[in-house]
């Protein structure tokens, strides 16, 4: 099984470039889903269409005009019209894993696996920048905090440099002058 995947061609970052956030999920669209399956858009839907069941909303979902406006304006589309007019659908990691099913040949499955590996890894790196977020954000409280205690040091130290004058001046020396008065 593993030697199939290696037949693919197609390298990892083309695939990355392909998956999209939206809805806060990633997702893929239907026309990339169809060049890298081997078939025609139309032919993707339409076995979508009759397996509508196996792709419930967390599945699949169909784009809306804002939010086809939103990825032409962010050149993920090229423009409407490449769309032929018809608004794409979007497919999750689950979605993508159904399709494999419903078109049932050998380069889908195939591909679908090496989508999944993709999306894994993709929300492997996300979990992994979030982690590093925490890290920083408990390094700035540390910061902030140590900031403060350095401020309330210096506090200190100046009232007691304060203290140290005032007693000087009001206490009468003792011990021996140098230079002869007594």
């Amino acid at each position: 099984m593993a030697k199939q995947t290696q037949d693919i061609i197609v390298p990892d970052g083309v695939l990355a470039d392909r998956i999209y956030m939206l809805r806060h999920e990633n997702i893929m669209l239907d026309r990339d889903l169809a060049e890298l399956y081997g078939v025609e858009t139309r032919s993707l839907k339409q076995a979508v269409r009759r397996n509508i069941e196996k792709f419930p909303e967390h599945f699949m979902f169909q784009l809306t005009d804002e939010e086809v406006d939103i990825m032409v304006s962010q050149n993920v589309i090229p423009s409407r019209q490449h769309l032929g007019g018809a608004l794409p659908y979007a497919f999750t990691e689950h979605g993508v894993l159904m399709l494999s099913n419903v078109l049932k040949s050998d380069l889908a499955t195939r591909m679908s696996i090496k989508l999944i590996e993709i999306f894994v890894q993709l929300r492997r790196s996300l979990n992994s920048y979030s982690e590093l977020r925490l890290e920083i954000e408990q390094i700035k409280k540390k910061l902030n905090n140590q900031d403060k205690n350095m401020e309330v040091v210096f506090q200190y130290l100046d009232e007691l440099a304060d203290k140290k004058q005032q007693a000087d001046t009001k206490r009468k020396r003792i011990g021996y002058e140098i230079g002869g008065k007594k």
